[in-house]
């Protein structure tokens, strides 16, 4: 599970899990500022249509828990792709597609009070990949350290 408590704004600590006030993550011994998720997607629908792909960020940063402070959506023509980048409080989400070949790639840098689990998940009922590959990165911990920027 990529989770991460909700209400980025607020810290919100577990048992397991606590947030601090600069949005730093603690968990499992590791401190980190955030998740980055990285999504590919192949076999996708939807994927031209610019009104659709605006929603479908807008319903991911929200089921994220997220706050969108700038949204832009840009499509290339007449069935070709569509490209779009919200500047989130909590930092990214971006989308790209690929009609020609059913494909988008889509990346959000979410920071720990929020949920990357639910934004995939959103961004799949959107979407309906026929298959996707999924990476998830602990982003602001120093790899020669260990330990937190």
């Amino acid at each position: 599970m990529l989770r991460s408590p909700t209400g980025c704004g607020t810290p919100v600590a577990t048992a397991d899990r606590t947030v601090g006030a600069d949005k730093f993550v603690t968990e499992a011994g590791a401190t980190y500022a955030g998740l980055h998720l990285i999504a590919d997607f192949w076999g996708a629908s939807a994927l031209d249509n610019v009104e659709a792909i605006g929603t479908a960020i807008r319903k991911a940063a929200h089921a994220a828990g997220a706050t969108i402070l700038h949204l832009h959506v840009h499509p290339f023509g007449d069935e070709q792709g569509v490209s779009g980048v919200a500047v989130l409080a909590e930092s990214h989400m971006s989308v790209h597609t690929w009609p020609e070949r059913g494909y988008v790639a889509f990346d959000a840098f979410l920071c720990g009070g929020t949920d990357a689990s639910a934004a995939l998940r959103e961004l799949e009922r959107h979407f309906h990949p026929t298959s996707k590959q999924v990476q998830v990165l602990r982003r602001g911990t120093d790899p020669a350290t260990g330990k937190s920027a």
